[in-house]
């Protein structure tokens, strides 16, 4: 009998957040749920270096970053050519119209609101970005 289920194929994610706690509940949410791949920054400028060596096909990233923003991150992400094809989603509280247009400014291709849900991570994942 055949599955009418179909996963999306394993990616290599990168999460970045500031907050430790945070970033250890995502990937594992992501490693758990999803079966994908995951390596994790607590740090602009090191989630740079964590990407170069990784090769993420996502990021899910923290705007309030030290070092380097989330924004100045996915820009510099988008300019090297480890993640230029990656999927890169805001992950943060910021959520008015301003904030999103900025994140589009900046390179991403979603803007998620914390708290971001397993059905949210869900869409993402499913996403024909990703497929």
């Amino acid at each position: 009998m055949e599955s009418s289920t179909t996963f999306p194929p394993k990616q290599r994610v990168l999460v970045v957040d500031d907050n430790v706690d945070s970033a250890k509940t995502m990937a594992l949410l992501v490693t758990k749920l999803f079966g994908h791949d995951v390596q994790t920054a607590h740090e602009g400028h090191a989630a740079v270096s964590v990407a170069r060596t990784f090769r993420p096909n996502v990021v899910l990233l923290d705007l309030g970053l030290p070092g380097l923003s989330g924004y100045e991150v996915a820009e510099a992400l988008r300019q090297d050519g480890c993640c230029r094809g990656a999927v890169i989603a805001a992950i943060t509280g910021y959520c008015r119209d301003e904030d999103r247009q900025r994140t589009r400014e900046a390179g991403f291709d979603f803007h998620l609101v914390k708290p971001v849900t397993p059905e949210v991570l869900k869409t993402l994942f499913a996403s024909p970005k990703l497929t």
